[in-house]
């Protein structure tokens, strides 16, 4: 019980102290997503392992719906297709598996939305800077400081911890809040 209460006043705590910029972010956030989709531009997400499922879970939340019915919105995550990764895992190297799908199909003004708990996943960093390259607009979703992954986002949420479990909570919270402000812009 020591354990679970820890993690819960951890949880509590990083939300309180964060409040503000929370709030802040959010709205950010969804306010420039809403904009790129309103200039028929698409979201591209992806993460590593919990954030993996993270950059499904949003995808999903936008290509499908959350509370309301509407259009269906134009967000893909890197991380569903498994060919695509196993091939350039194999044929490049595990670093590329996002950065490779980018170069494929990221256009000028589409966005990306990096994953990372620790800011310095390799792959997501070269992920943010052939986004770069390509003028993709790049938000970055991180924790611990947001390591070296910050350098190369236009706009980044940073949750202030550097427990992976505490980062994806909040994650969490945070994406589902902006897609829910997003999806509203785009009901019926």
């Amino acid at each position: 019980m020591k354990f679970i209460d820890h993690a819960i006043k951890e949880h509590i705590k990083i939300l309180n102290s964060q409040k503000k910029e929370i709030k802040s972010k959010i709205n950010l956030f969804s306010n420039i997503i809403i904009s790129k989709i309103k200039s028929e531009n698409k979201i591209l997400v992806a993460g590593n392992g919990g954030s993996a499922a993270d950059a499904q879970h949003l995808s999903t939340e936008l290509t499908v719906r959350l509370k309301y019915n509407g259009v269906a919105l134009p967000c893909i995550a890197l991380t569903t297709d498994t060919s695509a990764l196993t091939a350039i895992g194999n044929d490049y190297n595990f670093e590329k598996i996002f950065s490779r799908q980018i170069e494929a199909i990221g256009q000028k003004n589409d966005v990306f939305i990096g994953i990372s708990t620790s800011g310095n996943s390799k792959n997501i960093i070269n992920a943010l800077k052939i986004a770069k390259k390509k003028n993709v607009y790049c938000l970055g979703l991180l924790g611990n400081k947001g390591g070296e992954a910050l350098k190369y986002c236009d706009e980044s949420f940073v949750v202030n911890s550097s427990d992976p479990s505490r980062v994806q909570e909040i994650h969490i919270i945070f994406y589902q809040l902006f897609c829910a402000i997003v999806e509203k812009e785009f009901r019926f």
